[in-house]
């Protein structure tokens, strides 16, 4: 008989480097698919634990500072955050957080009002995205490749690897792939209008014709 709850430890999570701020993957650890929630760790105080960003679209986010002591930015605006507050941050709110003690721990959900959840994989993505910043573009491109296999439902997964192929020179490739990617959510049409990674073959028919609908 199949279990229809899961247990576990934060400590049992295995922490994910994306070559920014280390996390942990809860949501896809425990099968989560109804809303986002991952968790961060600042090793050292003054430590970067949230990556610096506002969210696309209408997503809202909302942290709570778990352990230790946190410092978050929001619009520029110094918020002091100690074990147990909550900060909650609209769409295009701009936010970052700093531990500002050994060991802080942030967690993370996030989830768009009015709309079903469509998870992307970026957990799945983080661990090839250091090699996409150091521009090994080629050796991403394989890395997701294999995780592609393994998890072909994730539309995200599908966008960020065909990125990495327009950029290794994998024309066909990056075209099959960025088709799978539109056909599972259409929004990455029209990320992929703008998207400079699809630069390399923006000329080529077959991406025109893709993304003309954008």
């Amino acid at each position: 008989m199949t279990k229809d709850y899961k247990v576990a430890h934060l400590s049992e999570i295995d922490e994910v480097s994306d070559g920014r701020c280390p996390f942990r993957p809860i949501r896809l650890s425990l099968g989560i698919t109804s809303f986002g929630v991952n968790s961060w760790t600042a090793r050292e105080a003054g430590d970067r634990i949230i990556n610096e960003h506002d969210e696309e679209g209408d997503s809202e986010e909302l942290y709570f500072v778990q352990s230790g002591r946190a410092a978050f930015e929001l619009d520029g605006e110094h918020v002091e955050a100690p074990t147990g507050t909550f900060v909650f941050a609209r769409p295009g709110v701009k936010r970052t957080a700093f531990a500002e003690e050994p060991e802080t721990t942030i967690l993370a959900f996030g989830g768009t009002p009015g709309e079903v959840c469509e998870p992307e994989g970026w957990e799945l993505w983080a661990p090839y995205n250091r090699l996409y910043l150091e521009g090994r573009y080629a050796e991403a491109a394989d890395g997701g490749l294999e995780a592609v296999k393994a998890h072909p439902e994730y539309a995200g997964l599908l966008y960020n690897l065909a990125c990495t192929e327009s950029l290794a020179g994998r024309t066909a490739e990056a075209i099959e792939h960025l088709r799978a990617a539109i056909e599972k959510s259409e929004r990455f049409r029209g990320f992929a209008a703008g998207d400079s990674d699809f630069d390399p073959i923006r000329s080529e028919p077959e991406f025109e014709a893709l993304v003309s609908a954008a």
